[in-house]
């Protein structure tokens, strides 16, 4: 796919800055309220790109054959009450859920969460950090028609499983709704607190061998990109802990409170890439597939 214009970059230099970007273009007229279209995406380290989990094992693989092979076993070994039904949409939201590689890349509705995720490895402090934000109700525009459809008939802006598997049973279906690929994003069942607490949501290429940066690169009017300073994240750090958006909150559980306590308290000057900051660390991924 060629690429048009650059997708816009913002850096900040303050917390209200920020504060401002992530809230950039939320008045909706049309019902006179703050309701961003926007959904958030937050990576620790700016120069990471949007490549899928999938991708990134692929190797020389051809990766529709590696993702069937994966999600086929996974289904085969997965215990038969693991998926709430039976659609491909469920399989595929479980299966990421608990870490398997697929298509699929996470994002939050919350810029709050998202500011977690771009703060929260402590190996990652000398580097700038990035949120991406992306216009849903623009990706939207750019489905094909069925899909688009029944969106509209529902008065939803993101597909629920029952909603997509009513248009697409299957990966290999949905691919085949339009020659160019689509961004669908997709709001998982609420499989735990993990889920809900980091109002969390997927995207979904069609063509899982196209990486989402590229799509967005191509459509430069659906998203931009918000830098933060390195020299920004622990002030960033300590008003989010302050506000309670915490790993004890995000992921819940000792070992999210395990996580928390140890970044909590670890010292400022502590040499961050040593092993006392991999409890921490260690959830980081969990949002950054």
């Amino acid at each position: 796919m060629a690429k048009a214009n650059a997708v816009a970059v913002t850096t900040v230099n303050s917390w209200a800055e920020l504060l401002d970007e992530v809230y950039r273009d939320s008045w909706d007229p049309a019902i006179s309220r703050h309701r961003s279209p926007f959904v958030y995406r937050g990576m620790s380290n700016a120069s990471m790109d949007l490549r899928t989990s999938l991708m990134r094992i692929a190797g020389g693989k051809k990766i529709r054959d590696l993702e069937g092979h994966l999600l086929r076993n996974f289904r085969k070994y997965a215990h038969a009450d693991s998926a709430a039904g039976h659609s491909i949409w469920n399989w595929l939201a479980l299966a990421a859920h608990h870490g398997l590689p697929t298509r699929l890349l996470d994002w939050t509705y919350s810029p709050f969460v998202a500011m977690h995720f771009a703060t929260a490895d402590l190996s990652q402090y000398d580097n700038d950090a990035v949120i991406w934000c992306v216009n849903h109700g623009e990706t939207n525009r750019r489905l094909p028609k069925k899909l688009r459809k029944e969106l509209d008939e529902e008065g939803s802006n993101v597909f629920s499983v029952d909603l997509l598997v009513g248009v697409a049973r299957t990966l290999q279906q949905l691919e085949k709704l339009a020659s160019d690929p689509f961004v669908v994003y997709l709001e998982p069942p609420s499989l735990d607190d993990r889920i809900v607490n980091q109002f969390a949501l997927f995207s979904l290429l069609s063509n899982p061998v196209l990486q989402l940066e590229d799509w967005l690169e191509a459509h430069p009017d659906v998203s931009r990109r918000i830098i933060i300073p390195a020299r920004m994240k622990w002030e960033l750090r300590d008003k989010l802990d302050q506000a309670g958006i915490t790993e004890r909150m995000l992921f819940p559980g000792l070992d999210g409170l395990s996580a928390w306590l140890t970044r909590y308290y670890m010292p400022k000057g502590h040499p961050s890439g040593s092993d006392p900051a991999s409890a921490a660390a260690s959830l980081v991924p969990l949002q950054q597939r």
